[in-house]
């Protein structure tokens, strides 16, 4: 199992892009800078960022630069804190804690927390002319004076609403008393001003550059997203800051659309672009990475030593680097990296091999590292399901169906269930056909809800699923869809006996009466799952077995062809003497006798069988 969070380990050679970001906040030499790390939901954003920062912490190891660290997850204080007090109080206790280290700038960064309460009050009043210096939108109790300030001035509204006008405004003034620190003259612009000016001498003194990186801003809900650029805005282009913002463009650009109503795509576009002075796109992952990601994931979860996977790891990331010259990252290069890698391992390998291509182009996956890493966290806690409850299960051909389970169209996923639950063996037989003329390369024309390109790459990935049993994969994969087999269509009292059948076959004879209270349609699916069972015996003398499926033919004439037919069709090899007087009086039994003389049974069977014509009992 993969953690499903950012992390400081490259798998897929994103730390030549950290790198670059670092140089840049480097080379700014104090000047300010900013930086915007844009992406869809799951491409690697926040592990990009905390790369960056380690990136940033080497440089300063070496060279003698002194970074000072704010991370800020604006989505953490959603719904519990204004954005920007919760901005601007984070800065300054990070601040605090080097200035109580360092004993410099701490009459500023004190100063500095004081007016985080302005910026709380200021929420409470955001009608006010300090909102609209800060860009807020009216809020709260403010929000509901302002709106009905516009009813009044417009006579829409009539004396109650006039009345509510007094009461909120009375409530605004008694909610912002406790934070405000009234001075006679202060005003937004010099508030402004001020937290603008503590924070600027405060680094200035302490002697370092302060690096912000926020995170998760796409996860916000518009009014939190626009409050927290609104206060990025405060610190901006101030000497000795660097910063480093993690979203997803297009959702910054819905939410200023969602917030500033009636603004275009243009101006959408441009207010972000006014924050950000170098725009860093995470590179999106083709075939090579997509390998790459998959094989170092399962390096990482095997049992090798730390210092084998962190070189395997390195080598990877170096290996990407060169696959614009042509060199490829396969199965075949991560075992030249380690001898003697286990079995278990060099199977997963494989696996990444040929799901790669599928799952890079993939829409419902399309490379997306998060969504990789869902998927193989899927596939492990399957596997481990199968192992606990002694289920059989290929782990290549589990993947191939979950894949299709999680990219195929849910009606095609549906008809392959049907198909292997229905079939006696659990065999996808549909799939035969479509797969022997993929792999021959001909044309193939399939039904309107399989007939997409990804299918068509997924019906060439190995195993042959037509080829496989594949019931004990649709046990384990139960929780997306319910594995509904035909003795789901038996009665509670059917379903008992087929149980008791299956447990106890000796005691059969016992059951004739019930099983001849039980409806016919409902005794040809307990023959069925009888068989079913009866094919995992390689002796045929006489299996206890055989006794369930008698007892059901003797009470049901219909069935005694299936059985006389699953005799017939089992292997000479098998054939015991001693099953021979044991069906010798049945009525079907000269046919199987036929049938096991032409495939040649041993000598002691076909003596069995002449002992029993002797006697009387058959003719052969």
């Amino acid at each position: 199992m993969w953690p499903d969070n950012q992390t400081e380990r490259d798998f897929l050679n994103f730390a030549s892009v950290a790198d670059t970001v670092a140089e840049v906040i480097e080379q700014s030499a104090g000047r300010p800078v900013s930086v915007g790390v844009s992406g869809a939901w799951g491409v690697g954003k926040s592990s990009m960022i905390r790369m960056i920062r380690r990136a940033l912490e080497q440089r300063a190891t070496d060279e003698g630069r002194k970074f000072l660290f704010v991370e800020f997850n604006a989505w953490l204080y959603q719904g519990y804190d204004d954005a920007r007090a919760a901005l601007v109080e984070v800065i300054a206790d990070t601040l605090m804690a080097e200035a109580e280290k360092t004993k410099t700038g701490l009459e500023k960064v004190t100063e500095l927390l004081k007016r985080v309460d302005w910026l709380r009050a200021a929420r409470l009043s955001a009608g006010s002319a300090a909102a609209l210096a800060l860009g807020m939108p009216p809020l709260g109790l403010a929000g509901e004076v302002v709106q009905l300030c516009r009813q009044v001035l417009s006579g829409v509204a009539g004396d109650r609403a006039k009345a509510e006008v007094d009461d909120l405004a009375s409530g605004v003034i008694t909610a912002a008393a406790g934070l405000i620190r009234p001075k006679a003259e202060s005003s937004p612009p010099k508030e402004i001003e001020a937290i603008r000016a503590c924070f600027r001498e405060a680094v200035t003194e302490m002697g370092v550059t302060l690096v912000l990186l926020i995170d998760d801003l796409d996860r916000c809900l518009p009014v939190t997203t626009i409050s927290t650029l609104e206060a990025i805005r405060l610190f901006l282009f101030l000497e000795n800051t660097a910063f480093v913002i993690a979203a997803d463009d297009q959702m910054i650009k819905h939410a200023v659309k969602h917030h500033f109503e009636g603004v275009d795509s243009d101006t959408a576009t441009n207010y972000f672009d006014k924050l950000v002075q170098v725009p860093i796109r995470v590179p999106p992952l083709g075939t090579q990475e997509v390998r790459a990601y998959m094989m170092l994931l399962f390096v990482e979860d095997s049992r090798l030593d730390a210092a084998v996977k962190e070189n395997i790891r390195e080598s990877v990331c170096g290996r990407l680097g060169l696959t614009w010259q042509g060199k490829r990252v396969d199965r075949s290069f991560v075992e030249s990296l380690h001898t003697g890698l286990p079995p278990e391992l060099v199977s997963r390998l494989d696996t990444a091999d040929r799901l790669a291509p599928v799952m890079t182009t993939a829409s419902h996956i399309a490379g997306n590292p998060r969504l990789i890493k869902r998927f193989l966290n899927a596939l492990a806690i399957r596997m481990a399901m199968a192992r606990s409850q002694g289920v059989g299960v290929d782990e290549a051909a589990l993947a191939k169906m979950l894949l299709f389970e999680r990219c195929a169209d849910p009606k095609a996923y549906a008809e392959l269930t049907k198909a292997v639950v229905e079939d006696d063996e659990g065999k996808a037989s549909l799939l035969a056909d479509w797969e022997e003329k993929t792999l021959a390369g001909e044309d193939l024309k399939l039904p309107t809800s399989w007939d997409n390109d990804f299918v068509r790459e997924w019906l060439a990935l190995a195993p042959r699923l037509a080829d496989l049993d594949l019931r004990g994969v649709l046990y384990v994969s139960r929780e997306h869809a319910p594995l509904i087999t035909p003795e789901d269509r038996l009665s509670s009292r059917a379903a008992e006996l087929l149980s008791a059948l299956l447990e106890h076959p000796d005691m059969a004879a016992d059951l004739r009466q019930e099983l001849s209270e039980v409806p016919a349609p409902e005794r040809s699916i307990m023959m069925q799952k009888l068989l079913d069972r009866a094919r995992q015996d390689q002796v045929w003398g006489t299996p206890p077995i055989l006794d369930a499926c008698l007892a059901v033919a003797e009470v049901d004439a219909a069935q005694a062809s299936g059985i006389a037919a699953f005799l017939s069709q089992r292997p000479a090899a098998q054939i015991k003497p001693s099953i021979v007087p044991k069906i010798s009086d049945r009525p079907w039994a000269p046919q199987v006798f036929e049938a096991w003389k032409t495939a040649g049974v041993s000598s002691q069977v076909e003596k069995a069988i002449a002992q029993q014509g002797e006697d009387g009992n058959i003719t052969v």
